[in-house]
């Protein structure tokens, strides 16, 4: 039985914990990562994907969630519009659709797609109303354009580093680049961009 997008995403969040951690997540912390307003919408989605044989659940055990379908690569990628500060870009009050876009066009491979604000980045080719795909890493070099969040805003900028200094670079010279210091400053990277889509046609 074929699973919703949001069921979809449920399944992956759970492969990728139970891949890199070694064992599942909790329904609170599938709400968290996904937005959920509690851990009963986790829960809902859980038994839903249990009822089409893609995991078991263990009654009563907080982790006991056992993947038996691995998913297979998502037909369709979230597009997330205005991040509320101090929000998830992941909760659901942030999807505005789904795109029916094949995530392995683009290297690497994309999770997401993020409407542009502004014409910050016009000279790199992004420009406002443009859809950003997004590999979820925090994993990224100077030199590359992030989807970074300072003080509880998300904003795209090319991304240089030296030692403890960052600088978020505009790529249009009436933006001003913003300087971080991590000694004092809380920086977080949401993902690397891997590609834009102008009216849903990959550049």
């Amino acid at each position: 039985m074929p699973l919703t997008a949001r069921q979809r995403e449920v399944l992956e969040l759970v492969q990728r914990w139970i891949d890199r951690r070694g064992l599942p997540p909790t329904r609170m912390d599938i709400a968290r990562e996904l937005g959920f307003r509690s851990a009963n919408a986790a829960e809902a989605h859980l038994r839903a994907l249990a009822r089409k044989g893609a995991v078991e659940l263990t009654p009563g055990a907080s982790r006991g969630i056992k993947v038996l379908a691995r998913p297979g690569p998502p037909a369709q990628l979230a597009v997330i519009g205005r991040v509320a500060a101090g929000q998830p870009i992941f909760a659901e009050q942030h999807i505005e659709d789904y795109l029916a876009v094949d995530p392995e066009i683009f290297h690497p491979r994309a999770d997401y797609l993020l409407r542009v604000v502004g014409m910050s980045m016009r000279d790199a080719g992004i420009l406002h109303g443009d859809l950003l795909a997004v590999k979820r890493t925090r994993d990224v070099t100077s030199g590359q354009i992030v989807v970074a969040r300072v003080n509880d805003e998300v904003t795209v900028k090319r991304f240089r580093r030296a030692g403890r200094a960052v600088r978020l670079i505009p790529e249009n010279s009436d933006y001003a680049t913003i300087l971080i210091d991590l000694h004092s400053h809380s920086l977080e990277i949401e993902g690397l961009g891997v590609g834009v889509l102008r009216s849903g046609v990959p550049l």
